[in-house]
């Protein structure tokens, strides 16, 4: 709900004195059993004439009070006996009652900001302790935010109250107190499902601070060399390169290698990520095959052994094995096993499924990749792994030519210590598989209504919905992102589809990714009521 619209303010006129006393009655009659009924339905408090009220108002609505006062006997004077031997009577007392929230307001900040403004109100009069009654439902809240109790419970059966106080030191440690739980109350949890950023571990985020680190230093060495085991080790590479760059510097280099193999290739498409593949290689000027099939429907395994069966002088193929636009995740076992028997040349971007899911590497010519994504660290590294030795070529790129970099250890310029730390940190704590909690979203948002684009096979970590002829995927993705979720779908190849996706890369809480989930349906029903009566109007 949006409570950027609430004022905040002392109240001073007839009609908020009207819309007082009819609050007072909503809570202390009806909701909490103190005091009877009457036929008004309002309830006039009996030190009203002394009570100054803090009120919470939007647009004309009272939705929120509490008062203070600080004339004896208080209330609580004729509700424990022996009041002031409790407290220490050099105080400059005050009582605050009346707390009262209506109920839509009551899970915002509209009870810190009145509690804010009634701290701020307490120091300008000099009070140094204030006395409270504090409902027995209540008392973690209290205490959180300085309120010490004393002595015995007070009030009927039916509403049981804590006498407490809060001293000087405490009203000014409290506005401390009121600054965080409010920034708790604004700034909702951020619950990432994207490609990239993705949550980063705290041991990573720590690792990327590090002071940076010369790429000449032996140390930047060691760590660079540990980091290039760490990969090999996750994939079943024999070698792998680092550059400065995204996963777009990694295929040009995976482009770069091809154009010197001077062969035909095949390019396999299945979304957007295949044609930028195609892009790649018409800018190098390969000569290739375009293979282009379903993005949701099944893989044609056969229909790829036929076209190589049928042109000899294909020498490799290409293909992006998860297609980030869809989720459509290739099978590289049977892949590499068509390639292996024709003698052509396996080339992947895995840049969205190494670190998502578990990828083998042996018997892939040449596959790309990045620091971000699934392998949870920050985006900047391009990694590249081939599987045989790789030899300098004057006649591509320095930058691009893998060669150059195996030759000085991936390190053949200037380099980033900050990126290369924290992958080297994610490293050790690898993502744990997320095909159950994949399961478990699917199973929640087909339950409510959504289309969720799947076929014969898709990776856990990509979840495609498409809001064709419901909601538009902007505005949806826009509301997601007030709540502080972060879904996929300003990219423009999902926009033309009216779709959003649910990134399950980094490292993500299960428990609260289900409750985000949770929240996703309860906005995406509010958006197509919205839209009904904007329709029915």
């Amino acid at each position: 709900m949006d409570t950027s619209a609430i004022t905040y303010k002392i109240a001073d006129s007839d009609e908020e004195f009207n819309q007082i006393h009819k609050l007072n009655y909503d809570t202390f009659v009806e909701e909490i059993p103190q005091h009877r009924p009457n036929t008004d339905k309002r309830l006039i408090d009996r030190f009203n004439d002394e009570n100054i009220y803090i009120i919470a108002k939007r647009d004309q609505e009272i939705i929120g009070m509490i008062s203070v006062r600080d004339t004896r006997p208080f209330s609580l004077d004729s509700k424990l006996e022996n009041l002031d031997s409790y407290i220490n009577s050099d105080e400059k007392l005050c009582e605050i009652r009346l707390l009262s929230i209506k109920q839509a307001y009551r899970k915002g900040v509209v009870f810190y900001r009145l509690c804010e403004q009634l701290v701020s109100y307490c120091l300008k009069q000099g009070y140094t302790m204030a006395l409270i009654s504090g409902t027995t439902r209540q008392l973690k809240l209290y205490k959180r935010i300085g309120f010490v109790p004393f002595g015995p419970l007070v009030g009927s059966e039916e509403a049981r109250y804590q006498p407490m106080y809060l001293t000087e030191e405490n009203f000014k440690a409290s506005t401390k107190a009121f600054q965080k739980l409010m920034e708790r109350q604004q700034a909702p949890v951020q619950q990432l499902f994207l490609p990239g950023p993705v949550t980063q571990l705290k041991a990573v985020q720590e690792a990327w601070a590090k002071a940076p680190v010369s790429h000449r230093a032996e140390e930047f060495h060691h760590v660079m060399a540990q980091t290039k085991e760490k990969l090999l080790q996750l994939t079943n590479g024999r070698y792998v390169e680092l550059a400065v760059g995204t996963g777009t510097l990694a295929n040009e280099m995976v482009a770069a290698q091809l154009s010197t193999l001077h062969q035909k290739g095949v390019i396999l498409t299945s979304g957007e990520f295949g044609e930028r593949l195609v892009k790649q290689a018409e800018r190098w000027g390969l000569s290739f095959d375009q293979l282009a099939h379903s993005q949701t429907g099944p893989v044609p395994y056969e229909n790829i052994e036929k076209w190589l069966e049928a042109d000899s002088e294909i020498g490799w193929l290409w293909t992006v094995h998860c297609e980030t636009s869809t989720g459509r995740l290739y099978a590289l076992d049977r892949l590499k096993e068509i390639c292996g028997k024709h003698g052509v040349r396996l080339c992947l971007d895995a840049c969205s499924s190494i670190g998502s899911v578990p990828v083998d590497l042996s018997g892939v010519w040449l596959a790309s990749s990045v620091s971000g994504k699934g392998l949870a660290a920050y985006p900047g590294l391009a990694l590249v792994f081939h599987d045989e030795p790789a030899f300098a070529n004057d006649s591509l790129p320095a930058y691009l030519d893998i060669g150059t970099y195996e030759q000085a250890e991936s390190i053949p310029f200037t380099h980033c210590s900050n990126g290369l730390y924290a992958l080297n940190e994610a490293l050790n704590h690898p993502a744990p598989p997320f095909a159950s909690l994949c399961e478990s979203i699917l199973a929640i948002l087909e339950a409510n209504g959504f289309t969720v684009v799947r076929g014969e096979s898709f990776s856990p970590a990509i979840i495609t919905v498409d809001l064709s002829g419901h909601l538009s995927a902007r505005a949806f993705g826009d509301r997601l992102k007030q709540h502080g979720i972060h879904v996929s779908y300003e990219s423009t190849y999902l926009l033309e589809r009216n779709w959003f996706q649910l990134a399950l890369m980094g490292h993500i809480d299960a428990r609260l990714a289900k409750k985000a989930v949770q929240t996703i349906t309860t906005i995406y029903a509010k958006m197509k009521q919205e839209q009904a009566v904007r329709s029915y109007e």
